[in-house]
């Protein structure tokens, strides 16, 4: 069954997920979705320093909003507030250095922040792909830790801030890899079985997804969404997947095709005219799973998974 979904979902990605697929996608775009201004409105991007989290963060700076860049790397962080000042002419760019692969610094970072900032958007695009099990200071699968439990707890902490604001909104970058993942609660630290980078990615963008539903459901004052950006030329994808990068070479999506439909999420009005809790590519809903490729799970997987992480979430709070 993984040999199917790994085929169907790759010549999907041939039709839909390269930068012809972007191009042809585009022609349906709305242009004025994106004409819009936003100063006054107040936006958190993690892993903003670089691909898609930066490119997201220059176009919201020229827009005129305030953005708060979460990353791990205080000299890449620094110089990529700079490249956005200069780019943008707009100096409310903010910076906070926090390891999103640490439950206890993330809650504590939010309860800074809270003190000092609002905030209408929160978008949700750090990643990690690790291709070797690798351990936090904490005893966590580093993957699972930055992937899942860190968007769980970063999300988590900041539903009450967001729910104070007027048309708030979380945006989680997943990634279609999810659809060759069945939903897998029984080894969330990849501990059972061959460990498997791109697979243990793939299965926590489908954790990502359950999540983003889950919010939906639980707090109607805020629009959730997930997204796929493509395949997109990022230094994550450069230094993650060598192989894979080298082997599209420039049918890949620039990180400013990648980021669009995370702009558009996060900004176009009408994004918030559909659902919440739905899973976009190229401004569009598409399904969460591909046909025939039994990876639905049942709701007591999926409460599951919620009551799991909730439970990892309280006691590193």
């Amino acid at each position: 069954m993984l040999l199917y979904r790994s085929a169907a979902w790759f010549a999907k990605g041939l039709r839909e997920y390269t930068k012809s697929g972007y191009e042809s996608a585009s022609k349906d775009f709305v242009p004025d979705d994106l004409e819009v201004q936003v100063p006054g409105r107040s936006f958190l991007v993690t892993g903003g320093n670089s691909g898609i989290g930066k490119a997201t963060a220059i176009e919201i700076a020229k827009r005129g909003g305030t953005v708060h860049l979460v990353c791990r790397d205080q000299n890449r962080a620094e110089g990529a507030r700079g490249e956005i000042i200069r780019e943008s002419g707009n100096r409310n760019i903010f910076l906070h250095i926090v390891d999103l692969s640490d439950p206890k610094a993330i809650w504590e970072f939010v309860e800074n922040f809270k003190q000092e900032h609002t905030l209408h958007v929160l978008i949700n695009n750090a990643g990690c792909m690790v291709n070797k099990r690798e351990l936090t200071e904490d005893g966590l699968e580093k993957n699972f830790a930055t992937n899942t439990l860190g968007v769980y707890v970063l999300t988590t902490a900041l539903i009450p801030v967001l729910e104070k604001e007027h048309d708030s909104r979380v945006i989680t970058v997943s990634s279609g890899g999810m659809l060759v993942q069945k939903l897998n609660t029984n080894d969330l630290q990849s501990e059972r079985t061959a460990f498997n980078g791109t697979m243990v990615y793939a299965q926590n963008k489908r954790q990502q997804v359950v999540l983003t539903e889950h919010w939906a459901r639980a707090h109607p004052a805020i629009h959730f969404s997930c997204m796929h950006p493509g395949w997109a030329d990022t230094p994550g994808v450069r230094l993650s997947m060598p192989g894979f990068h080298a082997s599209m070479g420039d049918r890949l999506r620039s990180a400013a095709q990648g980021a669009d439909t995370v702009l558009w999420l996060a900004l176009a009005p009408a994004a918030t005219a559909q659902p919440s809790g739905l899973f976009f590519q190229d401004r569009k809903p598409v399904p969460t799973h591909l046909p025939l490729a039994r990876t639905s799970s049942s709701p007591a997987e999926e409460e599951k998974l919620i009551e799991i992480l909730e439970e990892m979430a309280q006691r590193f709070k």
